[in-house]
């Protein structure tokens, strides 16, 4: 799926961004390349992208600056490639709002897989299904948009999954890898801890107190439910 879709590929490295724009243009993708943050600021958020590649190590504007920069201003999905493969960095990845983190070395294969899985949640066709309202928020679904209180908050592609998945099973208690395996779709090969990332930063957006969550619940020992029905 998803042939056709813009991808903007942000390193100051010639050779990778060489190997991983014929990588996915052999998927049929429309590359788009940047040399610095700035250039990928731009380009991101002014060229019609549909996923950015993004490495942290970058001259001027590092990557954690650019990353930070998209999320205040746009949902468009976000993969980090990095040198840096400490928990820490990834993590920190994470917690910006990345969608998904590879260290280098890399496997262009591998790459090519999570860019498939990030594009298949956030291109795929629009459907009839009924909004999920709550007290606190609710979830239109066909427009993937989250309200919290009456306004439109920004929400990443894999947390807005993530929610709407927990929120259409209220009551199921489900574990991380169960839920790595349902929302982001693939056989992820990083930490289960990436869940607890994403769970906490949609208590920020969702939870009257966050610190006392009232919708995403912890099941100590097992994992998360979503505690109202819509």
């Amino acid at each position: 799926m998803a042939g056709g879709a813009r991808i903007l590929v942000v390193d100051d490295e010639p050779y990778i961004r060489e190997l991983v724009r014929l990588y996915l243009m052999r998927e049929g993708y429309d590359v788009l390349e940047a040399t610095d943050g700035d250039m990928a600021l731009e380009q991101a958020l002014t060229g019609g992208v549909d996923l950015v590649i993004l490495d942290i190590m970058l001259p001027g504007r590092d990557g954690w600056e650019v990353c930070r920069q998209l999320r205040a201003q746009s949902d468009v999905p976000v993969i980090i490639l990095s040198a840096r493969g400490e928990e820490i960095d990834r993590i920190l990845g994470l917690e910006m709002g990345a969608d998904d983190y590879l260290t280098k070395p890399f496997s262009p294969r591998e790459l090519v897989s999570r860019v498939k899985a990030v594009l298949r949640r956030t291109l795929r066709p629009q459907n009839t299904q009924d909004d999920l309202v709550f007290a606190n928020f609710s979830l239109n679904l066909p427009a993937r948009e989250l309200v919290v209180k009456g306004r439109a908050v920004p929400c990443p592609a894999r947390e807005f999954d993530l929610l709407a998945f927990l929120a259409a099973r209220p009551g199921r208690v489900f574990t991380r890898e169960q839920l790595l395996e349902q929302v982001w779709g693939y056989e992820y090969f990083g930490d289960a801890r990436t869940v607890d990332v994403h769970v906490r930063r949609l208590r920020e957006k969702i939870e009257p107190i966050p610190e006392e969550p009232r919708y995403l619940v912890t099941v100590w020992g097992v994992g998360y439910k979503f505690q109202e029905a819509p």
